[in-house]
């Protein structure tokens, strides 16, 4: 599997490790917001992200380039193909059913940009149309207002919270805010957010 992903001013790009220097250079813009989020600080460190995205064979990583420039990273994770009852015409053939997109971050110069809004919405249309998933999940620190916002401005549907999900960036335990959009709203949230591009928002 090998996806790039093209749009107006964004550019998704699969992760590699030839990325590390940008990545670093991205993260030290500043670290003000990334309290509740996994992004590396240092080269060292950006090298490590690297090789466990890479590593990970349930997600697909790709670093973000907003207006030629390296700026953060995203992934599809949790990419599930379901087994389902025998002649069923949904069963695929390695395409996911299902599938998140998380592990976003933003260098500060690109956050409060078109560039989340362009990067989701590839994202979502290569989800949508092409693998034609059923679902996509999104989720984040119950805590991380920001991050929620962000998520609810692309039109995802809350779900609720997920107590004790995961282990915390702060060394507590998480509570995780749970997102999704599934295939029958794509036609609705594609619209918005194409009205959020056209306004460059």
């Amino acid at each position: 599997m090998n996806i790039t992903l093209s749009g107006e001013e964004v550019e998704l790009i699969p992760l590699a490790a030839g990325h590390a220097e940008e990545l670093a250079s991205a993260a030290g813009e500043s670290r003000e917001h990334y309290g509740l989020a996994v992004v590396p600080d240092g080269v060292d460190e950006a090298r490590a992200y690297i090789r466990a995205a890479i590593a990970n064979r349930s997600r697909y990583a790709f670093v973000i380039r907003f207006i030629g420039r390296v700026v953060g990273t995203t992934s599809y994770l949790d990419m599930q193909t379901w087994k389902w009852p025998s002649g069923s015409p949904l069963q695929r053939s390695g395409e996911a059913d299902v599938l998140e997109i998380g592990s976003t971050w933003l260098a500060e110069s690109a956050q409060r940009t078109r560039c989340n809004t362009e990067c989701k919405y590839l994202l979502l249309e290569y989800a949508f149309e092409t693998w034609k998933v059923h679902r996509v999940t999104l989720k984040t620190d119950a805590r991380n207002s920001r991050s929620r916002r962000a998520i609810e401005r692309i039109g995802a549907s809350f779900e609720g919270i997920r107590r004790a999900e995961r282990p915390a960036t702060d060394g507590t335990i998480r509570d995780s805010a749970y997102y999704s959009i599934i295939l029958s709203e794509w036609p609705a949230v594609k619209a918005s957010l194409q009205a959020k591009l056209a306004r460059n928002v």
